[in-house]
């Protein structure tokens, strides 16, 4: 085994820089995830189900009249909030980069009788329309998961998506305690896991950039055949300062805040957490 590489690759990166690996359309990991996903009682892939009822019930209450919305949730996963949207009597579309969601999600909707249109496609390269809906979500933080070269695109095409009169909401991580949220060192020797259905060793760390207000969680997954596989993902924090210019070139009219929404559980939870409505 060559310990200088796997030192090597471990270490911290210059910030942006790319994994080998990409964790959403891995066919091994997206059916872990997917199982995750549908765990109500955790808040892991996406938040429990008391929490998502909660956050749809604020989103539907906060919409002017009661005829039906078009909507569009991106990175929507197998269907948590598609399905109390299409249930309250929305035309409701889904999208989402990993296959096994949307196929659980289709599944779902036709079993419930539920009438739910959904692309298996990355929102950051779908066409998304120009005046389309009436309302747009992008939640459990996904925005913040974004580097910036391809949060400032997405934005613009939501922002041509949405409708004259129409609402973006969206939830981003405050800028607060960078420290607490760092994870150390960890390593997990497993025959079958998580990551793979065969043995491997994992060598998991997280880096701060604090100037950036970025956290890096970076995974080295080594298999038997020593082949490394390096997952990492970028966590941005907000202030609602941050927020205001990030969205300052768009065309909406209003933007207003929320930090009280979800309930308290842990440090990515309750007010670490900034809901963002923008209006047209």
């Amino acid at each position: 085994m060559n310990i200088t590489k796997i030192i090597n690759q471990t270490q911290q990166p210059k910030l942006y820089e790319k994994g080998t690996s990409f964790m959403w359309t891995d066919p091994y990991i997206s059916k872990q995830l997917l199982q995750v996903h549908l765990n109500p009682d955790i808040d892991l892939a996406s938040r429990k189900k008391a929490t998502i009822e909660m956050t749809v019930d604020w989103i539907l209450s906060a919409q002017n009249g009661d005829q039906p919305l078009k909507i569009l949730d991106l990175g929507c996963g197998p269907g948590l909030y598609t399905e109390l949207l299409a249930k309250a009597g929305h035309d409701v579309t889904g999208v989402d980069i990993s296959e096994n969601s949307i196929a659980h999600a289709k599944v779902s909707a036709k079993e419930k009788g539920l009438n739910i249109t959904y692309r298996n496609e990355s929102y950051l390269e779908a066409d998304l329309g120009e005046n389309e809906y009436d309302l747009v979500i992008l939640i459990y933080t996904d925005l913040g998961a974004l580097i910036p070269s391809d949060r400032s695109p997405l934005l613009s095409k939501i922002d041509q998506a949405v409708k004259p009169g129409g609402t973006f909401i969206f939830d981003v991580l405050k800028d607060r305690s960078f420290q607490k949220k760092l994870t150390g060192k960890s390593w997990e020797a497993s025959k079958e896991g998580f990551w793979k259905g065969s043995p491997y060793v994992a060598l998991s760390e997280s880096f701060l950039y604090e100037k950036e207000k970025v956290i890096l969680s970076q995974h080295t997954i080594i298999d038997e055949d020593e082949n490394i596989d390096i997952y990492r993902f970028w966590t941005h924090f907000f202030s609602q300062n941050d927020v205001s210019n990030m969205l300052s070139s768009l065309s909406f009219s209003s933007i207003t805040f929320n930090d009280h929404l979800l309930p308290e559980s842990d440090m990515w939870n309750g007010d670490n957490v900034l809901f963002v409505r923008c209006d047209k």
